[in-house]
């Protein structure tokens, strides 16, 4: 268990122990009302995430370019799947480290995410060669050229 998970079961058994030694037992009711209305905050949010990505296809993601953008060293899985709103298409071996991840957008661009023990640690964006497309498809798709939003 990291150090970090001890020092808020710490923190929320120093609250207590305060709060009875300052109120009593009224103060130990309204600081545990208080513990679990913050847990049940991080529950929901955690349930909304993932209802959010059961609904669309394991591994897509609307921009592979603006996740990549929006990727930050330390976020957590579950924080990368608030912004994907999809799980993320599994490429290691169950219970390996590191973890890694793949998102992929409708032109083919994808981010590969590493995670080290449950934070992000390294990411790449790879984007399909924009001349070897034409040579392998035949003709192109007047409907796929300019800007895309």
């Amino acid at each position: 268990m990291p150090f970090q998970k001890l020092l808020y079961f710490a923190a929320g058994l120093g609250l207590l122990y305060l709060s009875h030694r300052t109120y009593g037992w009224p103060g130990v009711a309204a600081v545990a009302g208080g513990l679990t209305m913050w847990l049940l905050l991080h529950f929901n949010r955690f349930m909304a995430v993932l209802r959010r990505a059961s609904e669309r296809p394991i591994g897509h993601v609307g921009s592979a370019v603006m996740l990549n953008v929006k990727l930050k060293p330390g976020a957590t899985l579950m924080h990368v799947m608030a912004i994907t709103r999809s799980l993320g298409e599994r490429l290691s071996d169950e219970g390996a480290q590191p973890e890694i991840y793949r998102w992929r957008d409708n032109g083919d661009s994808t981010v590969t995410a590493e995670f080290q023990n449950g934070k992000l640690a390294r990411w790449k964006l790879e984007r399909p060669d924009p001349e070897a497309a034409p040579a392998s498809g035949g003709a192109a798709d007047p409907g796929t050229g300019g800007p895309t939003s």
